[in-house]
């Protein structure tokens, strides 16, 4: 297990301490009282005035604690949970008679948004500390279980790292004595994927049932009204976030998978203004969640949204588990999905060989066996140059006769570079061969109709994009492709003129991909989510409509 670092272990002055003091609670404790427990919820930032506090890993079927840290007088006790609201896996007792400082997550972004400079020295501290459970092995750690040819198990996996979430992912495939392992706690391979935390093991959980075990839904009240929500987290709707909670505006972020959106799952993005070496989509997409939380905003996932209510004053959202939202304005910004081939069995194999993303995850299932990348744009190209650094024998399968006409030229010139990457014009699938995952592709030449069967642990699909937009037919103006219309481009506004950004419908706003007209870029999208927010404060202005 790595050694705690200097950003995790940080003593307060006692002029910090002061300034903290009007946004929590003193409260006394005799020795040996049990501050935090294993699934506790919305816990608080437990800081130390006098006295002591011990932080236990406890493990999981003994029960034995291991000591994992002290926090003396100056020093406090707390993660990102603080903010997140998720549960804590471990145990904190007082070892002396204390005084505490305990300061809810709702008061830590108070003190956020007042007293920026002591802020910051503890948000630093909070993320540190995750990055430290991220890469240790505590027994409190999440444990996933299951195989990387599973659909379900890189869903959950992939749900975790969007998250953040301290999870260590084990694969019976890479380890036969897992095997016993699972045996052991009454269950058999069928039933993984398999998580496992220090209050309970779920079987073959969906992502909302992992998410409500970690404590990552949000619990909506029918007497709280937000200033905006916002549909979707990817680019746009994380900007989004950053100006509208920093601005003081009341901020939820929805979305149905997780934070990053499209942009999250791409290995690495070249062109962003600021990152001459690169970013990846993920990195991008953890700085700008966190930014967005430290300044106030909440996000919630997975929440499916399926209706949207004009009400008196503002909208009523409802979730697909009945719960519901109140908001004054909503700004979409679900972006878009990947095309689908016409394949058969093309479901079947969807996450078992059959992909939309090119993540190490992705990589993972697939090894060092061939692959195939179906697409001419720079996220196909950016998905081949991934999966050829990670040994995988690429194809990509194009149906025009070059790339030059969709694909950046630093990306052609790379792939013509590479040794591992073959360029395959004028070429589609046509079939999928496999039993429980992919294992071979058929593919056809355009010119001469000429099959050809051949080896394929991964179809990587990168096609063009629709909107996902079905929930709003019906609300406001879309295209005939199902982009939304905002703005100048609505074709009726009944004699009012629509704020920039603003739908037919007042009140709804849209901006990224998903907004017709759009660039379609992740730098395009952040400007969008940003500038979407002036328009949300002119309409929830006093003097706005």
């Amino acid at each position: 297990m790595s050694e705690p670092t200097s950003e995790t272990l940080v003593t307060l002055s006692a002029d910090q301490l002061d300034r903290l003091k009007p946004f929590g609670a003193i409260v006394e404790a005799p020795a040996d009282t049990v501050l935090v427990e294993q699934g506790d919820r919305e816990p608080d930032l437990i800081v130390v005035l006098e006295g002591a506090l011990e932080v236990f890993d406890i493990h999981p079927e003994t029960k034995r604690e291991t000591s994992v840290g002290v926090a003396t007088p100056g020093t406090f006790m707390g993660e990102l949970n603080v903010l997140s609201g998720e549960t804590t896996f471990i145990r904190a007792r007082t070892t002396a008679p204390s005084t505490l400082l305990r300061i809810s997550g709702d008061q830590l972004r108070q003190l956020m948004a007042t007293d920026s400079d002591l802020g910051d020295v503890i948000f630093g501290v909070l993320v540190a500390r995750r990055d430290y459970l991220r890469e240790t092995d505590l027994s409190s750690t999440v444990r996933i279980i299951g195989s990387r040819h599973s659909p379900e198990t890189l869903e959950l996996v992939g749900y975790a790292r969007r998250m953040r979430v301290p999870h260590t992912w084990l694969d019976p495939d890479d380890d036969e004595s897992l095997d016993a392992s699972i045996a052991a706690a009454g269950f058999t391979r069928s039933d993984t994927p398999l998580v496992a935390s220090p209050t309970a093991i779920l079987r073959r959980p969906s992502v909302a049932e992992f998410a409500g075990h970690l404590g990552l839904l949000y619990q909506p009240t029918s007497l709280h009204i937000h200033d905006v929500v916002i549909v979707g987290a990817g680019p746009a709707g994380l900007a989004a976030a950053v100006y509208g909670a920093s601005e003081g505006l009341d901020t939820l972020v929805i979305d149905s998978r997780g934070v990053g959106g499209q942009a999250g799952t791409s290995s690495r993005i070249e062109n962003y203004v600021g990152f001459p070496t690169g970013v990846s989509g993920s990195e991008l997409a953890e700085r700008a969640a966190l930014q967005a939380q430290r300044l106030g905003a909440r996000i919630t996932t997975p929440a499916h949204l399926t209706s949207v209510d004009a009400v008196c004053d503002g909208y009523r959202l409802t979730l697909d588990d009945d719960s519901v939202l109140m908001t004054r304005a909503v700004l979409v910004t679900v972006g878009v999905q990947y095309r689908k081939l016409p394949l058969e069995r093309l479901e079947a194999f969807e996450g078992a060989g059959v992909f939309y993303a090119a993540t190490d995850l992705e990589a993972r299932a697939c090894g060092s066996s061939p692959v195939t990348v179906v697409g001419g744009g720079n996220s196909a190209g950016q998905a081949a140059l991934f999966l050829a650094q990670q040994g995988a024998q690429v194809m990509i399968a194009i149906r025009g006769d070059s790339l030059q006409s969709s694909m950046s030229a630093y990306l052609i010139e790379r792939i013509e570079a590479s040794p591992n990457i073959q360029l395959a014009t004028r070429t589609e699938v046509t079939e999928l061969h496999g039993d429980d995952r992919l294992t071979e592709v058929t593919t056809t030449d355009r010119g001469t109709g000429i099959p050809n069967r051949q080896e394929c642990a991964g179809l990587f699909m990168f096609i063009g994009a629709v909107p996902f937009t079905n929930w709003l037919h019906g609300v406001v103006e879309l295209d005939p492709k199902g982009f939304v219309l905002t703005g100048t481009d609505i074709p009726d506004s009944n004699g009012s003129t629509p704020l920039p950004f603003e739908t037919s419908q007042p009140g709804i706003f849209a901006a990224g991909d998903v907004r017709f007209g759009s660039m379609k870029r992740v730098a395009a999208a952040v400007g969008e989510g940003s500038s979407a927010i002036r328009s949300i404060h002119d309409f929830l202005a006093p003097s706005g409509r």
